[in-house]
C-alpha cells in the first residue's frame, strides 16, 4: 500500500489540494454550495429511483414488489421536490441534522456516563454536550441556518479530507 501511494503521491497532492480549494470556496460561498448540494441530492434520488424502477420492469412477480415501486416513487417525488424547491429542500436536511446532531450528541453523553471511570471520559462527554448544544443553536436559528450550514459543513469536510490526502501525499513523497 506504501508503495502504491509513493507511486501516485502526485495524484494525491493534486486531489488533495483541489479538494481544499473546492471546500474553501464551499464556505466561503455556503449560501451556493448549500443549494448545489440539495440540487445534486435531488439528481441522484432522480436518477436512482429511475433505475431501481427500471429493474422492477417485468419484477411483478418479486416479493414485496409493491414496496420497491413505492420507494422508486418516493425517491422521484422527493428528488423532484428538491429540483423544484431547492430552499424546501435545504430546509429538510438541515432539520435531518438537527436531529442527528442531537441523538449523536445524546449517544455520547450516555456512553461518557457509563465509561466513566475510564481515563479521558471527560471527553466523550464534552463532545456529547457540543453536540447537543449544536443542535439547539442550530433549531433556535432556522430557517436561517438552513441557507448556509449543509454548505458550511461541505466546506469543513472538504477542507479536512483535502488537508490529510496532501499532508499524507506530500510526507509520503519527502520519505
Amino acid at each position: 500500500m506504501r508503495q502504491t501511494v509513493k507511486r501516485y503521491s502526485l495524484w494525491y497532492l493534486v486531489e488533495g489540494v483541489l479538494l481544499v480549494v473546492a471546500g474553501t470556496l464551499a464556505m466561503i460561498s455556503p449560501m451556493i454550495s448549500s443549494v448545489a448540494v440539495v440540487v445534486l441530492l435531488g439528481w441522484l434520488l432522480i436518477i436512482s429511483g429511475g433505475l431501481q424502477g427500471i429493474s422492477l420492469v417485468g419484477a411483478g412477480h418479486v416479493p414485496h414488489f409493491w414496496l420497491q415501486l413505492i420507494s422508486v416513487i418516493l425517491a422521484m417525488m422527493i428528488g423532484l421536490l428538491f429540483l423544484r424547491h431547492p430552499g424546501n429542500g435545504l430546509l429538510t436536511v438541515t432539520l435531518l441534522l438537527i436531529v442527528f446532531f442531537m441523538i449523536e450528541g445524546i449517544s455520547k453523553l450516555v456512553f461518557a456516563l457509563t465509561i466513566h471511570p475510564f481515563p479521558n471520559w471527560g471527553w466523550v462527554l464534552g463532545s456529547g454536550v457540543v453536540g447537543i448544544l449544536l443542535s439547539l443553536i442550530l433549531w433556535v436559528r432556522i430557517p436561517g441556518t438552513a441557507a448556509w450550514l449543509i454548505g458550511l459543513l461541505l466546506g469543513v469536510e472538504l477542507v479536512s479530507e483535502g488537508a490529510a490526502i496532501a499532508y499524507l501525499a506530500w510526507q509520503v513523497r519527502k520519505s
